[in-house]
C-alpha cells in the first residue's frame, strides 16, 4: 500500500497513528505529495487532498475515515472501529467531533496565511469558536476517553496535537484540566510521540 501524505496534515497523522496502533505501518509506503486538483494526486483523489491510500490492487481510498475503515478491515488484532452497537456509534461520533475540530482549525490556519488585508476576523472568530465548543464537549466527556483505544481517541489526540502545533497561543488546556490530563498520557504513546508534526 502507498499513503500519499503531507507531513503537517492532522488527517494524515490520524491515519499514520492508526496504522501504527494496528501494526500495519510496515506494509505502507509513504509518498510525500503536493496537493491540489492540478497536481498528479488528482488522478487518485479528484479532490486533490491528502491522505489518499493506494491499495495493493491500485484502488484509491480517501478520505481519512474511509481509509481507517479499510485499515481496520486488514487489522489482525482487536478492531479500533467497533463493528456494531453503541460502541460503534460512540467511536464514530467521537471521530466526527475530533474531525470537526480539525476542520475548523485547518480553515483557520488557511485564513491566517492569507494577506492580513483580506483576512476575515469574523471567519477566524467563528472557527476558533467551533474549536472551543468541541473542546468544551471533550472536557465534559473526558472520562469516556479512558476506555479502550478506538478511532475516537486517536482522532481526538490528533486534533489536540494539531492545535498545539498551529495554535499553541490559545492555551486550550487552561480551562480543560481533565482533557489536558488525558492528552498528556495519550500523547506519550509511541504512535503519537513518533508522529509529532514539525515545520
Amino acid at each position: 500500500m502507498k499513503l500519499r501524505y503531507s507531513p503537517t496534515s492532522p488527517y494524515v497523522r490520524k491515519v499514520v497513528v492508526f496504522a501504527k496502533e494496528t501494526g500495519l505501518d510496515p506494509r505502507i509506503e509513504f509518498v510525500a505529495t503536493t496537493t491540489g486538483v492540478t497536481s498528479d494526486l488528482a488522478k487518485q483523489n479528484p479532490l486533490g487532498k491528502v491522505p489518499a491510500l493506494i491499495a495493493d490492487d491500485g484502488t484509491a481510498i480517501y478520505d481519512s475515515p474511509v481509509i481507517l475503515e479499510y485499515l481496520d478491515a486488514l487489522n489482525p488484532g482487536p478492531k479500533l472501529i467497533p463493528a456494531s452497537g453503541p460502541a460503534r456509534w460512540k467511536a464514530l461520533v467521537g471521530q466526527a467531533l475530533a474531525d470537526g475540530i480539525m476542520d475548523a482549525a485547518v480553515l483557520r490556519r488557511g485564513e491566517v496565511l492569507r494577506p492580513q488585508s483580506v483576512q476575515s476576523t469574523d471567519f477566524l472568530n467563528k472557527q476558533a469558536a467551533v474549536c472551543a465548543s468541541g473542546l468544551d464537549t471533550l472536557e465534559r466527556e473526558a472520562e469516556a476517553l479512558a476506555s479502550p483505544i478506538t478511532v475516537a481517541q486517536i482522532s481526538v489526540g490528533c486534533a489536540l496535537g494539531y492545535l498545539d502545533f498551529r495554535f499553541a497561543s490559545d492555551e486550550w488546556r487552561k480551562s480543560r484540566p481533565k482533557l489536558a490530563a488525558w492528552f498528556e498520557a495519550f500523547n506519550a504513546r509511541p504512535s503519537m510521540s513518533s508522529t509529532v508534526p514539525k515545520g
